[in-house]
């Protein structure tokens, strides 16, 4: 036996996002998004699929939310559609936008379970982008409006706040590599964006303050490790500036009030240039009350020149995939959050997202997703380790509660514990929905059982 015991007061979750799951596109008053535009762009996403249904959750919120229940989360993770409550980005408020959410959050409370809300995952309204979207300083003034009225209206009722999540890929997986919505492939306007979500998080965590909430607020930055092939300082300065990209260029605005040196340089031999006005490092870099961590991936990696921005190669050894062909790399989720505790000291930390894609389908009622289930032992093993070096974990939350919209790669990827059949809708419960529930239940699982 090898027991994994985790605290008494530690939260287990599951999460999940507005867009890739709600569908409802163009009820009730709902705006355009960048994603609705994007996904019935042609080519842009796997198949052709769009977000116009995805899993129906606007309609079947009752059902999911006792799935919820029966799986026994404390707390449940999700986002807002910011179209859904401002059409045109600022303005004129869609009250049928704000009454659903309540309807939502107060089934969530009524259940026993407690809402954990992103205001920020991905959707940006259309009417925005139409004006330079988070190249445009006045998009971070209507982030700003747009949190505050959220949190006024939800004042007493969600306590646990997430301003933006994954800022890398709204900036530069969307916006230079370009495979998400916008498309754009501009590493300036990468970084224009990077720095004005960073704005945007500080005014928000800003207007928190001033509105005297209950609770605490934070944001959602994904992270992975990357382990250099040798012990050659150029293959440990790529993986540093490789793990750079995603956590100190996102991490020590705000944690200690400025762009990390080594990656400016870097990027300034890029040719690009940060563009920060006065006042802008104060706002970005207030307390925060949690920090969430996405991880999902990591790999090995050595130096090569033009490989990618950062001549950086990442090497295959071997490491089993998951069925999005990530490694499978635990020992890196272990790593990166000790890292975190290393540099930045001892944030209380939400894992907010962790999990993998398996595409296991349906066999007489059951769904065996064993694979599902082995990634989540080593993960949450690699997450007990941290617990004992010291790392202050308030919470785990599973990505994802149910199969979804996955992005660019429309229906084509799973990551839930709860199986989908995207023609009926039909939710079926998993193997490892019914693991993560006995280990949720235990408060600790056998790695070998």
């Amino acid at each position: 036996m090898a027991i994994m015991e985790f605290p008494k007061d530690m939260k287990w979750g599951a999460a999940t996002a507005a867009f890739q799951i709600e569908g409802a596109a163009y009820k009730d008053g709902k705006g355009l998004s960048i994603w609705d535009t994007f996904s019935h762009t042609p080519g842009k996403v796997l198949n052709g699929d769009n977000g116009d249904v995805a899993i129906d959750s606007y309609h079947r919120y009752e059902e999911d939310i006792q799935l919820m229940k029966e799986l026994g989360i404390d707390t449940y993770r999700f986002s807002v559609s910011w179209p859904r409550i401002f059409p045109a980005g600022s303005g004129e408020v869609n009250q049928k936008g704000l009454e659903y959410y309540h309807n939502f959050v107060d089934a969530l409370l009524a259940n026993g379970i407690e809402p954990m809300c992103t205001l920020y995952h991905w959707d940006l309204p259309q009417a925005l982008q139409d004006k330079g979207g988070w190249d445009n300083r006045e998009t971070v003034e209507a982030f700003a409006d747009y949190a505050e009225l959220m949190f006024k209206e939800f004042k007493g009722k969600i306590k646990n706040w997430i301003t933006i999540n994954e800022p890398w890929c709204v900036s530069f997986l969307s916006n230079f590599i370009g495979i998400h919505a916008p498309g754009n492939q501009d590493l300036q306007l990468a970084t224009n964006i990077s720095h004005h979500l960073m704005l945007a998080h500080g005014k928000a965590v800003t207007r928190f303050r001033e509105a005297a909430i209950e609770g605490g607020i934070g944001y959602a930055p994904n992270v992975e490790w990357l382990e250099p092939f040798s012990n050659k300082q150029e293959d440990i300065d790529a993986c540093n500036r490789g793990m750079g990209f995603l956590m100190e260029w996102f991490f020590d605005p705000i944690f200690k009030g400025s762009y990390p040196d080594f990656m400016v340089d870097w990027f300034e031999k890029k040719g690009v240039t940060l563009q920060i006005e006065e006042g802008d490092m104060e706002i970005i870099s207030q307390p925060i009350d949690f920090l969430g961590i996405n991880y999902y991936t990591g790999a090995i990696g050595r130096y090569k020149k033009d490989a990618d921005l950062f001549d950086l190669e990442r090497i295959d050894i071997g490491f089993e995939k998951t069925d999005f062909g990530w490694f499978i790399y635990p020992e890196g989720f272990y790593r990166v959050l000790a890292k975190i505790k290393d540099q930045y000291g001892s944030i209380p930390i939400y894992i907010t997202e962790n999990g993998a894609c398996y595409n296991d389908g349906v066999e007489n009622g059951r769904v065996h997703d064993q694979r599902r289930i082995e990634y989540l032992k080593q993960h949450l093993t690699a997450l007990k380790r941290s617990i004992d070096y010291g790392v202050n974990i308030k919470g785990y939350l599973t990505w994802s509660l149910l199969d979804n919209f996955e992005w660019a790669e429309g229906y084509d990827k799973r990551f839930g514990i709860i199986h989908v059949d995207f023609n009926t809708l039909e939710r079926t419960k998993k193997d490892s929905y019914y693991w993560y529930k006995q280990t949720i239940s235990n408060g600790w699982f056998d790695m070998f059982y």
